[in-house]
């Protein structure tokens, strides 16, 4: 009995703990944009951006809303997957295997000042394992998709500069 109230206690005190306000992300093949826009604005701008941009959201994930239905606070979070048929076919056409990458990420995380951070993986950087195998061409998608995910950020973000 004494061990369960033990547990109990554990997993109390684990969810009670609030999410570091500065994540560490990554060195390496990450891009992070901290913003002054709060997560809701930010989420929108990014979804208009991407329509902007001509690429499309085909899928989000979030925590944050499932964690409340449960009654637990967390900060904004989700994850939108972003991507192209287009793209797809020529992946696909290079590397099966890369298109577990597919669709390519950004990710709008919510600080305790009401701000917001815009951040993604590279395409370059989740394509890189792959070029060896598929040659030249794939890199080349990865930096044409680069500069269409830097640009949709750009857009996205353009309204906190």
């Amino acid at each position: 009995m004494m061990r369960m109230r033990l547990v109990i206690w554990l997993l109390l005190l684990v969810v009670a703990l609030p999410v570091s306000a500065e994540p560490r992300w990554p060195d390496e093949g990450w891009q992070v944009t901290p913003t002054s826009l709060a997560y809701d604005d930010l989420l929108s701008a990014l979804r208009e951006a991407v329509e902007a941009e001509g690429m499309f959201v085909v899928t989000e994930a979030g925590p944050t809303e499932a964690a409340a239905n449960r009654g637990i606070t967390l900060p904004g979070n989700r994850v939108v997957g972003v991507f192209r048929n287009d793209y797809a076919v020529r992946i696909l056409r290079l590397s099966v295997p890369a298109m577990i990458e597919a669709p390519m990420r950004f990710y709008v995380t919510e600080h305790e000042d009401g701000g917001a951070t815009l951040s993604w993986k590279t395409p370059t950087h989740l394509l890189a394992p792959y070029v060896d195998a598929a040659g030249e061409e794939l890199a080349t998608v990865g930096r044409e998709l680069d500069t269409l995910f830097a640009d949709i950020a750009k857009r996205a973000t353009e309204e906190s500069e």
